[in-house]
Order: C-alpha cells, then structure tokens, then sequence
C-alpha cells in the first residue's frame, strides 16, 4: 500500500527544521511521496530545494491570492520554471474572498496569467478557493483551465459537481474527519474515486486523532483511513486509488513500483 500527499507545506516553521524526522514518520505510514507547495517566490525558492534534495518530493510554483502587495511571477516565468523535472503543477493559486477585501481585481489577474501558465505549460493546476466558489469556477471555465485540482476542499456537493464537470480532480485535507463538516462529509461521499485525491496542508489542519497539533505529511493516512470509513470502503482501496488519481493528473511524478511501495 501506498499514500500520497498531494499538498503541503515542507518549508513552513514546525516542519523545515525537523524534515529527516517528518520524511522518517511518512515512510512509517507508507506516505511515499509528497508534493510541496509554494505560496510565493521566496518558498518557491525553499519547496524547490527541498524537492531537489529529496527524491520522493516534488514541488509547485505560483503565488497564493492572500497579500496584494505579494512579488509575483510573469506567466513567462512560471512556464520556465515548469520545464524542471521537479516542478509538476502550477499554484497554489485562486481567489480568496475571506481574508481579502474590496476592489479584488488584482486577484483575478493574477489567477488568469496562473491559468494561463498551467495552460502553457500542460501542468495541473493547484487551486486555492475560500468563500469565492462561484467566482473561481467562472473562472476556471472562461480561461479554458486544462487540469487541475480543488485543494482542500470546503465546499459541498453542488460546487464538487461544478469542479469534477470542468474536469477537475477533488482533494480532502484534515478538514472532512472534523465533526462539524458534515457538507465536506457529504462531497467526500459523492466524488467518483477516480477523481479524489488526499492532502494534509502540512504545518495545518491535522485530521481527527491529531486535530490541534502540527501537521505532517504522515497523518495524510488518518484521512485516508476516515474517507474510507465514511465510503464504507477499505484504507487500501481510497489509497490505491487516490495515489493512481495523483499520478493521472501530476504525470510528470514517476510512479513508485510496487516493490517500492512494500
């Protein structure tokens, strides 16, 4: 068996300086591989020499839609950087309508040259959306967004179903063991297994049994273990086919062989 965290954060505090301990602990749950995610161009830096010094990492290039005033990258230069062999999705990128306010434009902007990039660059796109579901699907569509992945998902089923149309791939963090998610529950139960992937978001939103600790890539599995439960389904099923979706839509990530994976 094997697991995959598609999304996390390897350079954040709590878990860049204890990394031989966290890639020990993935390796004890069978969490084989894990793609980090950059949020801007100076942890686009980070993620990228982790990934270059640690075969089973792999890494993102985009500017999250948090900060404004935030450097960026020109759609030229993220489709340059794309050509690294360790470098396989473009974001995380979106809209965010809860922590920004006001003229959001400059938001918008900056998620259509991402799409723009990922376009380009035939790279999956990683998509970050808060309170702007609607929005971030309008935009998706408009620009014609190739492939991609809805991060964290905290929305329910009619938005899954908008996303799984325009041929995006749904990912689970810690969020959908909390009690009081019973909408994510719900998505989690209706998104076909062939189109599902897990994440942790690494340092955040560890899942139930480790909810209000640091997260790591290794709890990934208590997700994967609560999505099966909640599917009436086997660990071994939602990590087979989650690592199988990961690979499908980050086909730039070699595959680990099954005796690999033992």
């Amino acid at each position: 068996m094997q697991l995959i965290d598609s999304h996390c954060h390897l350079n954040f505090e709590g878990l860049a300086g204890r990394l031989p301990e966290v890639l020990d602990n993935m390796a004890e749950n069978q969490v084989r591989q894990a793609l980090a995610i950059s949020v801007s161009r100076e942890s686009f830096v980070e993620v990228l020499a982790i990934a270059e010094a640690h075969e089973n990492i792999y890494a993102s290039i985009g500017v999250h839609p948090d900060r404004e005033d935030a450097a960026e990258f020109s759609t030229a230069e993220m489709v340059a950087h794309a050509q690294h062999p360790k470098i396989v999705g473009i974001g995380e990128t979106g809209l965010d309508y809860h922590w920004c306010k006001g003229d959001l434009a400059w938001q918008h902007r900056r998620f259509a040259e991402h799409i723009e990039a990922a376009n380009q660059s035939r790279l999956p796109l990683i998509v970050h959306t808060r309170d702007a579901a609607d929005d971030t699907m309008a935009m998706l569509k408009e620009n014609n967004a190739h492939a991609g992945v809805i991060h964290c998902f905290t929305e329910n089923t009619r938005v899954a179903k908008m996303a799984l149309d325009l041929g995006f791939y749904i990912s689970f963090s810690g969020i959908v063991t909390f009690k009081n998610a019973p909408d994510i529950q719900a998505a989690a139960q209706y998104v076909p297994a062939d189109r599902m992937l897990v994440e942790t978001d690494a340092p955040f939103l560890a899942p139930v049994p480790k909810r209000g600790k640091s997260n790591e890539p290794a709890y990934v599995r208590h997700t994967a273990e609560f999505i099966a439960k909640l599917r009436g389904d086997s660990l071994e099923n939602i990590a087979a086919a989650t690592t199988e979706n990961f690979y499908t839509l980050f086909n730039k990530v070699p595959k680990i062989t099954a005796s690999q994976a033992v």
